[in-house]
């Protein structure tokens, strides 16, 4: 059973728009903040959004402030990344990620669910 799996990625024109969801499975998916990563080839993985476990506080990078919209439906154990507005700077491949710090010890411990990622590309 894999924790985390992607859907959604495809080929759209610039200005266009793309739902990613993630579907996580097997785990107490409502205790742990989702992270949407990115990565495009030869660049490092950039944090583009981040969503609290319960859904209330969400977090932007820069870049895509503003176009793209992370949402989660805990009864459904989904995560959403709606993106809007699309440019050919958003191209990559797209990664759900799931982490619960603990903290109950004497370091704080992070516990990491990954996806297999979705390939985005935004090209005429």
């Amino acid at each position: 059973q894999v924790p985390l799996v992607e859907s959604g990625g495809g080929l759209v024109q610039p200005g266009g728009s793309l739902r990613l969801s993630c579907a996580a499975s097997g785990f107490a998916f409502d205790t742990y903040a989702v992270r949407w990563f990115r990565q495009a080839p030869g660049q490092e993985r950039e944090l583009v959004a981040t969503i609290s476990s319960s859904g209330s506080v969400t977090d932007y990078a820069n870049s895509v402030k503003g176009r793209f919209t992370t949402a989660r439906d805990n009864a459904k154990n989904m995560a959403y990344l709606q993106m809007n507005s699309l440019k050919p700077e958003d191209t990559a491949v797209y990664y759900c990620n799931a982490r619960r710090i603990d903290r109950s010890g004497l370091r704080p411990e992070a516990f990491d669910y990954w996806g297999q990622g979705t390939q985005v590309t935004v090209s005429s």
